[in-house]
């Protein structure tokens, strides 16, 4: 992680600038799966999710796509977070722990490595007791441009 940027005020307010402009227009993390962003700073990110009924699979568990869909998500804000255009270049989850209806899943997203275009990140999903649910690992690849106007 870089930690010289986590405690510089110009990197944290990017960071968190070119998070609510990515949360505005993200339909699938915001209004279809109920995210919300606790912390974005350079190359971190805290979500949140409740497990709601819509995320129930047939085992009357949460979906592991939706647990996938919150670490990704979660990635997503975490490499973007210096405002360089980021996607995702490979990632793999482990799912460890069924969620539940009613519990309060929390992923949070830290850089591993930045080197070149290419970063490592790791995400882990646990729930409001602390259990961990799954460990979400992401390889991000920067591509042209910025998240918003540098």
């Amino acid at each position: 992680m870089r930690t010289e940027l986590q405690n510089d005020p110009q990197a944290i307010a990017l960071a968190q600038q070119v998070a609510q402009s990515m949360f505005a227009v993200d339909t699938a993390t915001k209004d279809t799966m109920g995210i919300e962003i606790l912390v974005c700073e350079p190359g971190r990110a805290v979500l949140r999710m409740p497990v709601q009924p819509l995320h129930l699979n047939g085992h009357q568990i949460c979906h592991g796509g939706f647990i996938f869909t919150l670490a990704d998500s979660t990635f997503a804000f975490a490499c973007n977070s210096y405002n360089k255009a980021a996607v995702a270049a490979g990632c793999s989850i482990e799912f460890l722990k069924p969620a539940k209806l009613g519990d309060v899943l929390t992923c949070e997203g830290v850089e591993q490595t930045l080197s070149g275009r290419h970063g490592i990140y790791d995400m882990r999903v646990t729930n409001q007791h602390g259990d961990t649910i799954a460990l979400f690992r992401g390889k991000s690849a920067q591509i042209q441009g910025t998240v918003i106007p540098a």
